[in-house]
């Protein structure tokens, strides 16, 4: 019963936050409407059939509708240049901030949220390298290495990376070799034999590193939010390249629709609980930091030239922002309509492979 209850329970988060995610990109839009005077008819909380109006406010209509989730603007002349006041019949570039509006805020909400998560658990050191994981019988295991130990020196040189560990441990595969660590201000040398072929998802000594957090303020997080903002987008920019290299897997690379979405969640969300130690206890850093990840994906993705998508939409505005030649509306809304349905599709398609194969994480 209480597993049925705590299953419900992240369910409805999930789909608020989401929701919540998803209505910022929609207020984007919105704003960036009524900053350039182009009326908005409709503001919908939630997505139609329409359950009743709730007010209206600078002749928007803000609704609430049947499907709890996200939002929806409409605004007045949409895809029609021919009716004055409406979004069609605005010049080019206060079209293209009203595109931009939606994802930008998106990403805007993805620093926030890493901002966040940074005050709350701190911000890694990457001069130093900690074990936060030790794989069972495996030789770092057999001589004695734990979670928390603090790696100083490999073979004498001095570590200032995580990745300055992994290359001298790679080029003495095979060989032994004498690690420095510090184990609770305790130094001590292990002597260990790195693996000349390791078990797949293991590395040659059988353990994971990551950097020690350190407590860091708001305003030092802003940097370092900005910073893993502009990492996860370059991720993103060369995932394509890096699969048809043969540098990921697919399943590293594989896209995840809502279902697949929800397993990482839940995942996450279990992680808070259990560092917690109560459900109702401790900051949801793992949880922030996913929505966070959402967040700059969801306006990343939204910004690439794909029909139905406001990057999209942004692409049939270059020849009237270039030449001042408008391509006619019925020719893109007939492209934004099968580029709609073939999303509906795909979305589909990626549904049904997150329930076939869920998504495991590490």
């Amino acid at each position: 019963m209480a597993g049925t209850m705590n299953l419900t329970l992240s369910i409805i988060e999930f789909i608020l936050a989401l929701g919540f995610l998803a209505f910022l990109h929609e207020l984007g839009h919105f704003l960036t409407s009524r900053l350039f005077n182009i009326e908005v008819e409709e503001f919908g909380f939630g997505f139609p059939p329409r359950l009743k109006k709730l007010f209206t406010w600078g002749g928007t209509e803000f609704t609430l509708n049947w499907i709890p989730f996200g939002a929806f603007v409409r605004p007045k002349g949409e895809n029609d240049p021919d009716i004055p006041g409406g979004l069609g019949s605005a010049s080019p570039w206060k079209r293209l901030v009203v595109m931009l509006g939606g994802p930008v805020m998106n990403l805007i909400t993805g620093i926030l949220l890493f901002i966040l998560v940074f005050s709350l658990s701190g911000a890694p050191d990457p001069s130093r390298v900690e074990i936060n994981g030790v794989a069972a019988d495996t030789p770092a295991a057999q001589v004695g290495f734990q979670p928390g130990d603090m790696i100083l020196k490999v073979n004498g040189q001095p570590i200032s990376s995580t990745d300055n560990v992994s290359s001298l441990v790679k080029a003495n595969a095979g060989h032994e070799i004498t690690v420095t660590i510090d184990r609770a201000g305790q130094f001590s040398d292990l002597i260990v034999i790195p693996r000349l072929n390791p078990p797949q998802g293991q590395g040659a000594l059988g353990i994971t590193l990551s950097n020690p957090l350190v407590p860091i303020t708001f305003i030092q997080a802003f940097p370092l939010s900005l910073q893993i903002t502009g990492q996860y987008i370059t991720t993103l920019l060369a995932m394509p390249g890096r699969l048809i290299q043969g540098q990921l897997t697919p399943d590293q690379s594989r896209i995840v629709g809502p279902v697949g979405m929800f397993g990482i969640f839940n995942a996450e969300r279990s992680r808070d609980l259990q560092a917690s130690g109560d459900s109702t206890a401790g900051p949801a850093v793992n949880v922030l930091s996913f929505l966070a990840i959402i967040s700059v994906a969801l306006g990343f993705t939204n910004l690439l030239p794909l029909p139905a998508l406001d990057g999209g939409r942004i692409l049939f505005l270059i020849p009237e922002l270039l030449f001042h030649k408008r391509i006619p509306p019925r020719y893109e809304n007939m492209v934004h309509a099968v580029g709609m349905l073939a999303l509906i599709m795909l979305l589909v398609l990626i549904t049904a492979q997150d329930i076939i194969n869920p998504v495991t994480l590490p």
